[in-house]
Protein backbone atom coordinates (compact mmCIF):
# COMPACT_ATOMS: atom_id res chain seq x y z
CA UNK A 1 0.00 0.00 0.00
CA UNK A 2 1.26 3.22 -0.93
CA UNK A 3 2.40 5.40 2.22
CA UNK A 4 1.22 8.64 1.33
CA UNK A 5 -2.40 6.80 0.95
CA UNK A 6 -2.58 6.03 4.53
CA UNK A 7 -1.49 9.67 5.61
CA UNK A 8 -4.78 11.93 6.97
CA UNK A 9 -6.04 15.33 5.44
CA UNK A 10 -4.38 16.82 8.55
CA UNK A 11 -1.16 15.06 8.08
CA UNK A 12 -0.81 15.78 4.60
CA UNK A 13 -2.17 19.61 5.31
CA UNK A 14 0.79 19.89 8.01
CA UNK A 15 3.24 18.21 4.67
CA UNK A 16 1.99 20.93 2.48
CA UNK A 17 2.75 23.74 5.88
CA UNK A 18 5.91 22.10 6.26
CA UNK A 19 7.08 22.06 2.31
CA UNK A 20 5.72 26.00 2.05
CA UNK A 21 7.63 27.20 5.12
CA UNK A 22 10.64 25.01 3.68
CA UNK A 23 10.99 26.79 0.64
CA UNK A 24 10.71 30.13 2.78
CA UNK A 25 13.11 29.28 4.85
CA UNK A 26 15.55 28.46 2.12
CA UNK A 27 14.49 31.87 -0.06
CA UNK A 28 15.56 33.32 2.87
CA UNK A 29 18.92 31.68 3.15
CA UNK A 30 20.24 32.47 -0.03
CA UNK A 31 18.90 36.24 -0.03
CA UNK A 32 21.21 35.87 3.55
CA UNK A 33 24.46 34.56 1.92
CA UNK A 34 23.98 36.88 -0.88
CA UNK A 35 23.96 39.85 1.41
CA UNK A 36 26.86 38.40 2.87
CA UNK A 37 28.62 38.10 -0.20
CA UNK A 38 28.06 41.63 -0.88
CA UNK A 39 29.80 42.61 2.82
CA UNK A 40 32.82 40.36 1.81
CA UNK A 41 33.57 41.76 -1.96
CA UNK A 42 33.38 45.83 -0.02
CA UNK A 43 35.72 44.46 2.32
CA UNK A 44 37.81 42.96 -0.92
CA UNK A 45 37.39 46.36 -2.13
CA UNK A 46 38.33 48.05 0.67
CA UNK A 47 41.75 46.52 0.76
CA UNK A 48 42.54 47.41 -3.13
CA UNK A 49 41.88 50.62 -1.86
CA UNK A 50 43.84 51.08 1.07
CA UNK A 51 46.92 49.19 -1.55
CA UNK A 52 46.10 52.17 -3.98
CA UNK A 53 46.68 54.54 -1.26
CA UNK A 54 50.20 53.44 -0.11
CA UNK A 55 51.24 52.53 -3.71
CA UNK A 56 51.74 48.55 -2.20
CA UNK A 57 53.91 46.83 -5.42
CA UNK A 58 51.82 43.64 -4.18
CA UNK A 59 48.82 44.75 -5.51
CA UNK A 60 46.76 44.47 -2.83
CA UNK A 61 47.76 41.07 -1.89
CA UNK A 62 49.22 41.84 1.86
CA UNK A 63 45.90 44.69 2.67
CA UNK A 64 43.58 41.64 1.73
CA UNK A 65 45.49 39.02 4.05
CA UNK A 66 45.22 41.73 7.02
CA UNK A 67 41.21 42.52 6.62
CA UNK A 68 40.69 38.67 6.34
CA UNK A 69 42.58 37.75 9.38
CA UNK A 70 40.75 40.74 11.25
CA UNK A 71 37.26 39.21 9.77
CA UNK A 72 38.57 35.31 10.13
CA UNK A 73 39.35 36.16 13.93
CA UNK A 74 36.07 37.54 15.20
CA UNK A 75 34.05 34.78 13.25
CA UNK A 76 36.85 32.09 14.64
CA UNK A 77 37.61 30.65 11.04
CA UNK A 78 40.93 30.54 9.42
CA UNK A 79 42.06 33.70 6.98
CA UNK A 80 41.90 31.24 4.58
CA UNK A 81 38.45 30.65 4.42
CA UNK A 82 37.46 34.24 4.85
CA UNK A 83 39.75 34.97 1.81
CA UNK A 84 38.43 32.37 -0.32
CA UNK A 85 35.20 33.77 0.20
CA UNK A 86 35.68 37.16 -0.05
CA UNK A 87 37.74 36.00 -3.75
CA UNK A 88 34.07 34.02 -4.65
CA UNK A 89 32.28 36.90 -3.52
CA UNK A 90 33.71 39.41 -5.40
CA UNK A 91 33.79 37.20 -8.46
CA UNK A 92 29.76 36.98 -8.23
CA UNK A 93 28.94 40.43 -6.94
CA UNK A 94 31.58 42.95 -9.44
CA UNK A 95 31.31 39.95 -12.69
CA UNK A 96 27.77 38.63 -12.50
CA UNK A 97 25.57 41.47 -10.74
CA UNK A 98 22.36 39.77 -12.32
CA UNK A 99 22.99 36.53 -10.93
CA UNK A 100 23.92 37.79 -7.55
CA UNK A 101 20.84 40.24 -7.69
CA UNK A 102 18.65 36.82 -8.63
CA UNK A 103 20.41 35.17 -5.11
CA UNK A 104 19.16 37.86 -3.05
CA UNK A 105 15.62 37.50 -4.18
CA UNK A 106 15.88 34.21 -3.38
CA UNK A 107 15.01 32.75 -6.97
CA UNK A 108 18.14 30.35 -6.98
CA UNK A 109 20.34 29.58 -4.55
CA UNK A 110 23.88 30.17 -3.63
CA UNK A 111 25.09 26.68 -5.12
CA UNK A 112 23.01 27.87 -8.37
CA UNK A 113 25.46 31.80 -8.52
CA UNK A 114 28.50 29.05 -7.82
CA UNK A 115 27.65 27.00 -10.89
CA UNK A 116 27.08 29.62 -13.18
CA UNK A 117 30.21 31.57 -11.87
CA UNK A 118 32.52 28.66 -12.27
CA UNK A 119 31.28 28.06 -15.56
CA UNK A 120 31.59 31.74 -17.03
CA UNK A 121 34.91 32.70 -14.93
CA UNK A 122 36.35 32.60 -17.88
CA UNK A 123 34.38 35.01 -19.93
CA UNK A 124 36.42 38.30 -20.52
CA UNK A 125 34.17 40.91 -21.58
CA UNK A 126 30.67 42.25 -19.12
CA UNK A 127 28.65 41.91 -22.57
CA UNK A 128 29.54 38.34 -22.51
CA UNK A 129 29.40 37.58 -19.11
CA UNK A 130 25.59 39.30 -19.42
CA UNK A 131 24.13 37.46 -22.40
CA UNK A 132 25.46 34.04 -20.69
CA UNK A 133 23.67 35.04 -17.59
CA UNK A 134 20.76 36.13 -19.31
CA UNK A 135 20.45 32.47 -20.90
CA UNK A 136 21.30 30.56 -17.99
CA UNK A 137 19.67 32.33 -15.13
CA UNK A 138 16.44 31.02 -16.53
CA UNK A 139 18.03 27.17 -16.20
CA UNK A 140 18.86 27.61 -12.88
CA UNK A 141 15.40 29.11 -11.34
CA UNK A 142 13.91 25.39 -12.68
CA UNK A 143 16.87 23.29 -12.36
CA UNK A 144 18.65 21.74 -10.07
CA UNK A 145 22.59 22.72 -9.54
CA UNK A 146 23.50 19.40 -10.47
CA UNK A 147 21.94 19.40 -13.68
CA UNK A 148 22.64 23.33 -14.38
CA UNK A 149 26.67 22.25 -14.33
CA UNK A 150 27.03 20.45 -17.21
CA UNK A 151 24.08 23.20 -19.61
CA UNK A 152 26.41 26.17 -17.76
CA UNK A 153 29.37 24.89 -19.02
CA UNK A 154 27.68 24.22 -22.84
CA UNK A 155 25.99 27.93 -22.56
CA UNK A 156 29.36 29.48 -21.81
CA UNK A 157 31.38 28.07 -25.27
CA UNK A 158 28.86 30.50 -27.06
CA UNK A 159 30.61 33.14 -25.72
CA UNK A 160 34.23 32.29 -24.95
CA UNK A 161 37.17 34.39 -26.04
CA UNK A 162 39.46 31.14 -27.06
CA UNK A 163 38.46 27.87 -27.63
CA UNK A 164 38.57 24.79 -24.73
CA UNK A 165 42.49 23.73 -25.92
CA UNK A 166 43.84 27.41 -25.28
CA UNK A 167 41.87 27.60 -22.20
CA UNK A 168 43.97 23.60 -21.04
CA UNK A 169 46.95 25.33 -21.56
CA UNK A 170 46.61 27.76 -19.21
CA UNK A 171 44.78 26.03 -16.43
CA UNK A 172 47.88 23.43 -16.70
CA UNK A 173 49.92 26.02 -15.01
CA UNK A 174 47.36 25.39 -11.92
CA UNK A 175 47.81 21.92 -11.28
CA UNK A 176 48.31 20.89 -7.49
CA UNK A 177 48.44 18.19 -5.09
CA UNK A 178 46.28 18.71 -1.47
CA UNK A 179 45.08 16.95 1.46
CA UNK A 180 42.06 17.32 3.93
CA UNK A 181 42.17 15.72 7.59
CA UNK A 182 39.18 13.24 7.79
CA UNK A 183 37.79 11.32 10.98
CA UNK A 184 39.16 8.24 12.63
CA UNK A 185 42.72 8.45 12.00
CA UNK A 186 42.21 9.02 8.13
CA UNK A 187 42.96 11.66 5.42
CA UNK A 188 42.05 12.11 1.61
CA UNK A 189 44.41 13.11 -0.94
CA UNK A 190 43.10 15.11 -4.00
CA UNK A 191 45.19 15.74 -7.42
CA UNK A 192 44.12 18.97 -9.73
CA UNK A 193 45.47 17.84 -12.93
CA UNK A 194 44.63 17.19 -16.61
CA UNK A 195 41.43 15.18 -16.87
CA UNK A 196 43.64 12.66 -19.34
CA UNK A 197 46.06 11.72 -16.40
CA UNK A 198 43.74 11.66 -13.61
CA UNK A 199 41.54 9.46 -15.34
CA UNK A 200 44.46 7.48 -16.90
CA UNK A 201 45.77 6.91 -13.33
CA UNK A 202 42.10 5.91 -12.04
CA UNK A 203 41.91 3.20 -14.71
CA UNK A 204 45.40 2.07 -14.29
CA UNK A 205 44.76 1.83 -10.95
CA UNK A 206 41.46 -0.12 -11.21
CA UNK A 207 42.95 -2.56 -13.54
CA UNK A 208 45.59 -3.08 -11.22
CA UNK A 209 43.42 -3.67 -8.13
CA UNK A 210 41.11 -6.07 -10.50
CA UNK A 211 43.73 -8.49 -11.30
CA UNK A 212 44.82 -8.29 -7.69
CA UNK A 213 41.15 -8.96 -6.35
CA UNK A 214 40.52 -11.73 -9.11
CA UNK A 215 44.08 -13.23 -8.14
CA UNK A 216 43.00 -13.20 -4.43
CA UNK A 217 39.86 -14.61 -5.32
CA UNK A 218 41.31 -17.54 -7.43
CA UNK A 219 43.80 -18.36 -4.56
CA UNK A 220 40.99 -18.70 -2.13
CA UNK A 221 39.05 -20.88 -4.44
CA UNK A 222 42.21 -23.10 -5.08
CA UNK A 223 42.63 -23.85 -1.57
CA UNK A 224 39.51 -24.61 -0.68
CA UNK A 225 39.13 -27.20 -3.63
CA UNK A 226 42.69 -29.09 -2.24
CA UNK A 227 41.60 -28.47 1.63
CA UNK A 228 44.78 -26.18 2.19
CA UNK A 229 44.57 -23.62 4.73
CA UNK A 230 44.36 -20.24 3.29
CA UNK A 231 45.05 -16.91 5.17
CA UNK A 232 42.25 -14.82 2.33
CA UNK A 233 43.12 -11.54 1.08
CA UNK A 234 39.21 -10.16 1.42
CA UNK A 235 40.23 -6.21 0.17
CA UNK A 236 37.84 -5.15 -1.69
CA UNK A 237 38.75 -3.27 -5.23
CA UNK A 238 38.50 0.07 -3.54
CA UNK A 239 40.47 -0.81 -0.60
CA UNK A 240 43.41 -2.19 -2.89
CA UNK A 241 42.92 0.78 -4.94
CA UNK A 242 44.38 3.01 -1.99
CA UNK A 243 46.53 0.57 -0.88
CA UNK A 244 48.13 0.68 -4.76
CA UNK A 245 48.23 4.22 -4.40
CA UNK A 246 50.15 4.43 -1.22
CA UNK A 247 52.50 1.98 -2.39
CA UNK A 248 53.16 3.74 -5.67
CA UNK A 249 53.81 7.06 -4.30
CA UNK A 250 55.39 6.14 -0.95
CA UNK A 251 58.03 3.49 -2.79
CA UNK A 252 57.92 4.67 -6.07
CA UNK A 253 60.91 6.18 -8.49
CA UNK A 254 59.54 8.64 -10.45
CA UNK A 255 60.41 7.55 -14.03
CA UNK A 256 59.90 10.81 -16.18
CA UNK A 257 61.19 13.49 -13.45
CA UNK A 258 64.09 13.12 -11.53
CA UNK A 259 66.55 15.78 -10.34
CA UNK A 260 69.91 16.24 -12.05
CA UNK A 261 71.99 13.88 -9.10
CA UNK A 262 68.49 11.20 -9.64
CA UNK A 263 68.09 11.68 -5.91
CA UNK A 264 63.97 12.05 -5.65
CA UNK A 265 63.96 8.01 -5.52
CA UNK A 266 66.00 8.33 -2.38
CA UNK A 267 63.74 10.94 -1.15
CA UNK A 268 61.06 9.69 1.89
CA UNK A 269 58.04 10.62 3.68
CA UNK A 270 58.12 12.43 6.53
CA UNK A 271 55.30 12.34 9.53
CA UNK A 272 55.47 14.11 13.41
CA UNK A 273 53.78 11.50 15.10
CA UNK A 274 53.15 12.34 19.56
CA UNK A 275 52.62 9.64 21.84
CA UNK A 276 51.85 9.46 25.33
CA UNK A 277 54.55 6.59 26.58
CA UNK A 278 51.79 4.37 28.59
CA UNK A 279 49.87 4.56 26.07
CA UNK A 280 52.98 3.30 23.27
CA UNK A 281 53.91 0.23 25.52
CA UNK A 282 50.45 -0.64 27.55
CA UNK A 283 48.09 -2.91 25.67
CA UNK A 284 45.27 -2.43 23.25
CA UNK A 285 42.60 -2.71 25.86
CA UNK A 286 44.44 0.28 28.00
CA UNK A 287 44.92 2.21 24.55
CA UNK A 288 41.10 2.34 23.65
CA UNK A 289 39.52 1.95 26.72
CA UNK A 290 36.54 3.91 27.35
CA UNK A 291 35.74 3.28 23.68
CA UNK A 292 34.43 0.12 23.38
CA UNK A 293 36.27 -0.81 20.55
CA UNK A 294 37.31 -4.08 18.92
CA UNK A 295 39.72 -4.29 15.96
CA UNK A 296 39.25 -7.48 14.89
CA UNK A 297 37.83 -8.88 11.84
CA UNK A 298 34.77 -9.92 12.91
CA UNK A 299 33.27 -6.17 13.90
CA UNK A 300 33.01 -4.10 17.02
CA UNK A 301 31.87 -5.57 20.65
CA UNK A 302 30.70 -2.42 23.43
CA UNK A 303 32.57 -3.58 27.30
CA UNK A 304 32.40 -0.97 29.90
CA UNK A 305 35.42 0.55 30.57
CA UNK A 306 36.61 2.84 33.47
CA UNK A 307 37.55 6.37 32.78
CA UNK A 308 40.18 6.55 34.97
CA UNK A 309 42.14 4.15 32.68
CA UNK A 310 41.71 5.83 29.51
CA UNK A 311 44.79 6.39 27.81
CA UNK A 312 45.35 9.22 25.17
CA UNK A 313 45.73 8.13 21.34
CA UNK A 314 48.64 9.29 19.35
CA UNK A 315 48.29 12.26 17.28
CA UNK A 316 49.68 12.99 13.48
CA UNK A 317 51.37 16.80 13.44
CA UNK A 318 49.21 17.20 17.04
CA UNK A 319 46.12 17.62 16.17
CA UNK A 320 44.78 14.48 13.89
CA UNK A 321 44.65 11.08 16.25
CA UNK A 322 45.60 7.94 14.70
CA UNK A 323 45.67 4.35 15.91
CA UNK A 324 48.24 2.82 18.02
CA UNK A 325 49.32 0.36 15.77
CA UNK A 326 50.11 2.34 13.26
CA UNK A 327 52.46 4.79 16.00
CA UNK A 328 54.10 1.57 17.40
CA UNK A 329 55.25 0.77 13.88
CA UNK A 330 57.26 3.97 13.36
CA UNK A 331 58.32 4.10 16.67
CA UNK A 332 59.96 0.91 15.85
CA UNK A 333 61.34 2.54 12.52
CA UNK A 334 62.64 5.64 13.19
CA UNK A 335 66.14 6.62 14.57
CA UNK A 336 64.81 8.66 17.34
CA UNK A 337 62.19 10.79 19.28
CA UNK A 338 61.76 13.79 21.06
CA UNK A 339 61.04 13.44 24.61
CA UNK A 340 58.63 16.03 25.68
CA UNK A 341 58.54 16.25 29.38
CA UNK A 342 54.74 18.08 30.39
CA UNK A 343 53.68 18.52 34.11
CA UNK A 344 51.80 15.92 35.42
CA UNK A 345 48.44 17.65 36.89
CA UNK A 346 48.35 20.63 33.95
CA UNK A 347 50.18 18.89 31.49
CA UNK A 348 52.04 22.28 30.45
CA UNK A 349 55.35 21.26 28.22
CA UNK A 350 57.65 21.57 30.72
CA UNK A 351 61.26 20.82 28.50
CA UNK A 352 61.74 18.97 25.06
CA UNK A 353 65.32 17.10 25.48
CA UNK A 354 66.66 13.72 23.39
CA UNK A 355 69.13 11.25 23.86
CA UNK A 356 71.19 13.02 21.20
CA UNK A 357 70.12 16.48 21.36
CA UNK A 358 70.28 19.18 18.67
CA UNK A 359 68.05 22.27 18.49
CA UNK A 360 66.70 22.23 21.54
CA UNK A 361 65.32 25.20 21.51
CA UNK A 362 63.36 24.37 18.19
CA UNK A 363 62.16 21.02 19.38
CA UNK A 364 60.42 22.73 22.60
CA UNK A 365 58.77 25.52 20.96
CA UNK A 366 57.36 22.65 17.94
CA UNK A 367 56.10 20.90 21.16
CA UNK A 368 54.79 23.58 22.74
CA UNK A 369 52.71 25.48 20.04
CA UNK A 370 51.80 22.68 18.29
CA UNK A 371 50.80 24.71 15.08
CA UNK A 372 50.67 28.13 13.40
CA UNK A 373 50.14 30.43 16.53
CA UNK A 374 47.71 32.32 14.56
CA UNK A 375 44.11 32.18 15.85
CA UNK A 376 42.27 29.63 13.79
CA UNK A 377 45.65 28.58 11.93
CA UNK A 378 46.01 25.14 11.76
CA UNK A 379 49.48 24.87 10.00
CA UNK A 380 51.90 22.23 11.82
CA UNK A 381 54.59 23.52 13.67
CA UNK A 382 57.17 21.76 11.96
CA UNK A 383 56.29 23.27 8.22
CA UNK A 384 56.13 26.90 10.43
CA UNK A 385 58.84 29.57 10.73
CA UNK A 386 60.10 30.62 14.11
CA UNK A 387 59.78 34.57 15.24
CA UNK A 388 60.83 36.86 17.89
CA UNK A 389 58.05 38.47 19.30
CA UNK A 390 59.97 41.36 19.96
CA UNK A 391 62.40 41.88 17.67
CA UNK A 392 66.15 40.59 18.23
CA UNK A 393 67.25 43.59 16.16
CA UNK A 394 65.66 45.39 18.86
CA UNK A 395 66.90 43.41 21.51
CA UNK A 396 64.85 40.64 22.39
CA UNK A 397 65.63 37.56 23.36
CA UNK A 398 66.06 34.38 21.56
CA UNK A 399 64.21 31.96 24.35
CA UNK A 400 61.04 30.80 24.78
CA UNK A 401 59.16 33.31 26.12
CA UNK A 402 60.00 35.33 23.04
CA UNK A 403 59.84 32.63 20.24
CA UNK A 404 56.45 31.52 18.60
CA UNK A 405 55.89 28.94 15.69
CA UNK A 406 54.02 31.08 12.53
CA UNK A 407 53.23 29.93 9.12
CA UNK A 408 55.02 31.73 6.12
CA UNK A 409 51.81 33.94 5.46
CA UNK A 410 50.89 34.94 9.08
CA UNK A 411 55.07 35.53 9.95
CA UNK A 412 54.67 37.89 7.15
CA UNK A 413 51.15 39.25 8.34
CA UNK A 414 52.89 40.19 11.42
CA UNK A 415 55.90 42.49 10.04
CA UNK A 416 54.12 43.89 7.22
CA UNK A 417 50.46 44.88 8.38
CA UNK A 418 49.29 46.63 11.73
CA UNK A 419 48.34 43.75 13.37
CA UNK A 420 50.70 43.78 16.80
CA UNK A 421 51.89 40.66 18.45
CA UNK A 422 52.47 40.10 22.57
CA UNK A 423 53.74 36.51 23.96
CA UNK A 424 52.25 36.71 27.70
CA UNK A 425 53.30 33.88 30.13
CA UNK A 426 52.98 30.09 29.59
CA UNK A 427 53.02 30.68 25.56
CA UNK A 428 49.89 32.76 25.43
CA UNK A 429 49.83 34.96 22.16
CA UNK A 430 48.13 38.20 22.20
CA UNK A 431 47.01 39.48 18.91
CA UNK A 432 46.19 42.97 18.31
CA UNK A 433 44.11 43.73 15.35
CA UNK A 434 44.41 46.86 13.17
CA UNK A 435 40.90 48.00 14.35
CA UNK A 436 41.93 47.50 18.15
CA UNK A 437 40.37 44.28 18.98
CA UNK A 438 42.51 41.99 20.59
CA UNK A 439 42.40 38.22 19.92
CA UNK A 440 44.65 35.57 22.91
CA UNK A 441 45.81 32.11 21.43
CA UNK A 442 46.51 29.59 23.82
CA UNK A 443 48.99 26.60 23.38
CA UNK A 444 47.09 23.52 22.74
CA UNK A 445 47.01 21.03 25.20
CA UNK A 446 49.95 18.58 24.48
CA UNK A 447 49.02 15.08 23.66
CA UNK A 448 49.79 13.90 27.73
CA UNK A 449 48.26 11.99 30.62
CA UNK A 450 47.61 13.91 33.54
CA UNK A 451 46.86 12.76 37.26
CA UNK A 452 44.29 13.70 39.69
CA UNK A 453 43.30 13.40 43.20
CA UNK A 454 40.81 10.91 43.55
CA UNK A 455 37.18 12.01 44.33
CA UNK A 456 37.59 9.22 47.27
CA UNK A 457 41.08 10.26 48.89
CA UNK A 458 40.91 11.28 52.45
CA UNK A 459 42.55 14.59 52.85
CA UNK A 460 45.98 14.71 55.35
CA UNK A 461 45.44 15.96 58.55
Amino acid sequence: MNAVLDATDSQMAALADLVTTLEIAESTLSSMTAARDGLLAMAGRLAIDIAKQGEHPDGGDQSVTMIAAEIAAVQHVSDRTIERRMTAAGMLVDLFPTVWEAQAKGRISAAHSRVIVDAGAHLESSSAREAFAAIVLPLAETDSPNRLRALARRMAERFAPSTVTERHRTARAQRRVWMTDEDDGMAALHAHAPAALVHGMLDRLSQMAHTLRDENRRAKRDAVREGQEHDADDRSVDEIRADLLADLVLGGTPTGHDSHDALLGSIRGRVEITVPVMTLISGDAAAGAGTGADDSAAGSSASTADPGDFSPPAELDGAIPIDIDTARRFAGLTTGWDRVMTHPVNGRVLVVDRYRPSEHLRRHLRARDGRCRFPGCGIAARKCDLDHNHAASAGGATCDTNLATFCRRHHVLKHNSPWHVEQKSGGVIEWTSPTGRIYVDTPPAPNTVTFRESADAVAPF
